[in-house]
């Protein structure tokens, strides 16, 4: 697929005038839009700011490449505009951008427009090109300097004469006509791979950046480029046995246990980008540090971002975790609610939820499922600081957790350990395994090939398991205190929790503050405490429905994109989807967070004051007849909605007002 094929002329803007970040944004989006691409503006605008906040995607040189991958597009596809005046995007040099390329990629489905958008990355980091594209005095002229470039580059649309594509999206300048590393000899100096967040843009640029980089300065260079679509131009063991030394310009996690014992620079991404000269200066005359993989040598995944902090890794690895247990809970946590929508409680109410076929046959699924959290939890916490080999450790030690196994009792049951025991078990196991890999490190290499399928699983197994064993009436005693700690609080108290855990939802939209609320809610729901649960979702709601209203009622203080984006946020705040407020959130913080805060906090607290209840841990109003006192949590969602309207309403100032100051 070709650059114009994902470029219509309904999706391009010569000589637009905006005034800031936002405004870019929002006129590429709705670009993206005319042509076709999406189904929903306001989800795929949220996908944009979301990758925004991880680092503006401005790549210097006036040029910015905003992307994002999610549900909200239908077909992939670009947009463009050009930007005479230029517009501060957060460049690293400081320069204001006057090309602006969006894309907008589907979160499913097959991949074959990632070369085009690979091949559209690499060619603007071609000198004339960005300055062809300016010149353009036509949406035609414009496509057909693209057109021009890419078939210089990579070969006619056919197939003819003068094609020189490769598997790697970015063509890899230093080799030879016969694919053979020019001048490299038995191999490539320098190695290198590229990786950003989503695997689009910046992936392909960098690993361009480098090669050309390394070309200008007569070393060779191969990089790989780790996207989207996986990994291309792969580095084969000869390659890296060879080469003095490795650049990994990387933003998420990559295989580096096979660069274990090279010399490694581990860099961000945008530095591959902005700062090729130097890292291939720093590399290639020995000051790149050399690098031991946390597994000797096994196969796996380490974060790129190796200097992060002790709390930011315990962050991650948590976070991994709770992520992969989350599909078990609100998949589990719905069947079982559906379980006592269908049964008859009149038949026998001490077996309510299996009285019926149907209900009995949800509720047993929705129980296994729903049974998985705390292994799956402890497991991927587990894998996510040991690799592989701590899954398995992992695994068995939240069985134990959840079983309540002791010594005196080894049949299980005799504590709740519950939620904590299992995250404790995650960390132990996963650390346990670290410790074993330093002890199993010093074995004959002989006995290399049986450590990850008989040394790490039953010494691992073992040990780990007795560490839970161990800690499990501890837990206990921690969670039982937590639990009747809950059960015991007043109507006061308990409001009190319904507002905390309400704004916490808000506060950050997914960030945090909004994950230790959710986790917190579920770990309650586990424990047969369905009111948090219920609170936790009421808060989550109100931000896009507020917002909404907002935009309804008060259309002066918004724009009438943000108008008609706003309608759509009914449908996301009542679907329990929090992040349909992060655009607003983003363009106007000091306002809409405080207001949203507030309006969540009201539903919460009410929630837990009409005594809702909730045994599904996601759904929004679609689970409404499965939740205790639906009439009360509707208005409660309602009330907290129109707090933080009305809050808002009185924050944001009209646009003439704010035009005019």
């Amino acid at each position: 697929m070709r650059i114009t094929e994902l470029l219509k002329k309904e999706s391009i803007e010569l000589e637009v005038a905006v005034d800031s970040k936002d405004a870019a944004i929002d006129k590429l989006t709705g670009l993206m839009e005319a042509g076709g691409r999406l189904y929903e503006r306001a989800g795929y605008k949220a996908g944009i700011l979301a990758r925004e906040a991880q680092g503006s995607t401005a790549v210097g040189d006036g040029i910015a490449i905003p992307h994002a991958k999610v549900e909200a597009v239908k077909e992939p596809g670009l947009a463009a505009i050009t930007v005479p005046d230029g517009v501060d995007y957060e460049s690293f040099d400081g320069s204001l951008a006057n090309l602006i390329f969006m894309i907008a990629a589907p979160a499913g489905g097959a991949d074959v427009h990632l070369e085009a958008l690979a091949r559209l990355s690499t060619l603007l980091m071609t000198p004339n090109f960005k300055d062809n594209l300016l010149k353009a005095s036509s949406k035609e002229e414009f496509l057909k300097v693209i057109d021009d470039a890419e078939t210089a580059k990579y070969g006619a649309a056919d197939g003819g004469a003068g094609e020189s594509q490769t598997e790697n999206a970015s063509v890899d300048s230093n080799k030879d006509a016969a694919g053979a590393p020019a001048g490299a000899g038995d191999g490539y100096r320098l190695l290198a791979v590229t990786a950003c967040p989503t695997g689009i843009a910046h992936t392909y640029m960098a690993a361009e950046n480098l090669e050309s980089t390394a070309k200008k300065m007569g070393i060779t260079l191969k990089a790989e480029t780790d996207g989207s679509g996986g990994a291309q131009n792969v580095l084969t063991r000869e390659e890296i046995a060879n080469a003095e030394a490795i650049i990994v310009a990387a933003d998420r996690e990559i295989e580096m246990a096979r660069f274990d014992g090279k010399p490694v620079l581990q860099v961000p991404v945008a530095d591959g980008i902005h700062k090729a000269k130097e890292l291939i200066e720093k590399a290639s005359s020995g000051q790149a540090p050399v690098y031991h993989h946390a597994g000797g040598g096994e196969s796996g995944s380490v974060s790129a971002g190796a200097g992060d902090s002790v709390g930011r890794k315990i962050y991650k690895h948590l976070m991994n975790g709770v992520s992969h247990m989350l599909p078990f809970v609100i998949g589990g946590g719905i069947l079982i609610a559906l379980a006592f929508l269908f049964d008859d409680y009149s038949i026998d109410p001490a077996n309510f939820g299996k009285n019926t076929p149907l209900a009995a046959y949800l509720k047993t699924i929705g129980e296994q499922a729903f049974g998985m959290m705390l292994p799956v939890l402890s497991g991927y916490i587990a894998m996510s600081i040991a690799d592989r080999p701590g899954l398995a450790v992992g695994f068995v030690s939240g069985i134990v957790a959840k079983m309540g196994m002791t010594f005196a009792n080894p049949a299980g049951g005799a504590v709740n350990a519950g939620f904590l025991g299992a995250l404790f078990a995650g960390f132990a196991g996963g650390y346990l395994v670290l410790g074993l890999k330093k002890v199993f490190s010093k074995l004959p290499k002989a006995l290399e090939g049986i450590k990850p399928v008989l040394l790490y699983p039953v010494v691992g197994i073992l040990l780990g398991a007795v560490i839970t064993t161990f800690i499990n009436p501890y837990m206990g005693m921690i969670n039982d205190g937590l639990t009747n700690f809950l059960n015991g609080m007043g109507g006061a108290s308990r409001v009190v929790l319904g507002m905390v855990v309400g704004s916490m939802m808000s506060i950050d939209m997914g960030g945090p503050f909004n994950k230790a609320s959710y986790v917190f809610g579920t770990a309650q729901l586990a424990e047969g405490n369905f009111e948090v649960m219920a609170s936790v979702m009421a808060g989550g709601m109100v931000p896009p429905i507020a917002i909404a209203l907002c935009t309804i009622f008060f259309k002066k203080k918004f724009t009438k994109k943000e108008c008609q984006s706003g309608i759509v946020n009914i449908i996301m705040g009542m679907s329990f989807i929090t992040e349909g407020a992060i655009p607003f959130a983003a363009s106007d913080p000091l306002r809409i967070i405080p207001s949203c805060a507030i309006g969540a906090a009201v539903a919460g607290g009410l929630s837990m004051f009409f005594g809702c209840t909730l045994r599904a841990p996601h759904g929004g109003l679609f689970v409404l007849p499965t939740i205790g006192n639906p009439v009360g949590y509707l208005a409660a969602v309602l009330i907290g909605s129109i707090v933080g309207c009305m809050i808002l309403s009185l924050l944001k100032r009209n646009l003439e007002e704010a035009e005019r100051e």
